[in-house]
C-alpha cells in the first residue's frame, strides 16, 4: 500500500490543496483547518448550511492568509483582532478575528454576515476523551487531526451509487471524486474496500499513527462542487451499505503518536 495523495484545508470548510508533501503535527497536518468562519451570533459556520464557502480557496504564506473567490479580487488577512470564544462541537476555544476586510470579503461570497477567525494555539483544544488521551490536540478539524481514505472504498461506493440509480431507473451517474470526503491522506492498493474499518494503528512513511474511529459522515459530501448545490449522493448509497447506529461511514480518523513528514508515494503499513 502507498500514500497516493495528501490534502490539506487552510479555513475550514472552504477549497483544499493537494501537496506532495506535508509536516504531521500533534495536531493535524500543518496549515489544516487553523482559520473557520463564525456567523452574526459568534457560531461555527460550514458549508454544510453555506455551501458557497467551498468557492473559497485559502493560501497561506507565513502568518498571512489569501483569499481568492469568484465575487471579488484576492484579499490578504492577517490575524490581528481580538479574541472571542467559539463552540467547537461542545468545547469553547479562544479564537482570533481577522478584521473587518476579511468580514466583509466573506460576507459577499456567501450572503450573510460572517467572521473569519483563527487558532493561534492549536495545543487550545483537545481530542473527544472517549477517542483519545488526555494530551491529544486537534485544530478546527471536525474531531480528530486527520482523516484517512483508501480508493478502493471509494471504487465500490461508486459501484454501488451506479447500482442504486439503475435500479430506481435513474442514468448512471459519473464517478464521485474523493475531494467530495474531504480527506488529508488518500491511500492506494488496499486489497478490500472498508478493510481500513479494522485498523488499529498505521504508519505512513515514518509516521506513526493510532486509528481514534471511524468517520460518520454528513450532508456535506453531497454537495458538489462545481455548482454548490446539494444532491442525494453518497449519503443515499452510504444508508443503504454503510448505516450502523443511525450514521453512515466513510473513512477513518487518526491521531498521530509522533511528528514527522509525509510524501506522496510513502509506503503504508498496518501495525
Amino acid at each position: 500500500m502507498k500514500l497516493a495523495s495528501i490534502h490539506f484545508y487552510p479555513v475550514k470548510s472552504t477549497a483544499g490543496h493537494h501537496v506532495r508533501e506535508a509536516e504531521v503535527q500533534p495536531w493535524g497536518l500543518a496549515g489544516d483547518r487553523r482559520y473557520l468562519v463564525t456567523d452574526a451570533r459568534g457560531e461555527m459556520l460550514t458549508a454544510r448550511t453555506e455551501p458557497w464557502l467551498l468557492a473559497c480557496v485559502a493560501e497561506l504564506d507565513g502568518d498571512a492568509l489569501t483569499l481568492t473567490g469568484p465575487h471579488a479580487a484576492p484579499l490578504r488577512v492577517t490575524p490581528n483582532g481580538v479574541m472571542s470564544a467559539v463552540d467547537m462541537r461542545g468545547t469553547s476555544v479562544e479564537l482570533t478575528d481577522c478584521g473587518d476586510d476579511a468580514a466583509l470579503w466573506l460576507s459577499e461570497l456567501v450572503g450573510q454576515r460572517v467572521r473569519l477567525k483563527w487558532l493561534d494555539d492549536p495545543t487550545r483544544r483537545p481530542v473527544n476523551p472517549a477517542y483519545g488521551r488526555p494530551e491529544d490536540r486537534v485544530s478546527l478539524a471536525d474531531g480528530y487531526p486527520l482523516l484517512l481514505t483508501t480508493t478502493a472504498s471509494l471504487a465500490l461506493l461508486n459501484d454501488w451509487i451506479v447500482e442504486t440509480a439503475l435500479e430506481r431507473g435513474e442514468e448512471a451517474p459519473p464517478p464521485l471524486p474523493m475531494h467530495r470526503f474531504r480527506p488529508n491522506v488518500v491511500i492506494d492498493g488496499v486489497e478490500t474496500a472498508f478493510a481500513e474499518d479494522g485498523w488499529k494503528r498505521v504508519r505512513i512513511g515514518e509516521v506513526p499513527f493510532r486509528v481514534s474511529k471511524r468517520c460518520d459522515r454528513c450532508v456535506l459530501t453531497t454537495i458538489d462542487t462545481t455548482t454548490y448545490t446539494k444532491g442525494k449522493e453518497p449519503i443515499r448509497t452510504l444508508s443503504r451499505h454503510r448505516k450502523q447506529d443511525g450514521k453512515v461511514w466513510f473513512g477513518i480518523n487518526l491521531i498521530p503518536d509522533a511528528p514527522g513528514r509525509v510524501t506522496q508515494g510513502d509506503p503504508v503499513v498496518v501495525l
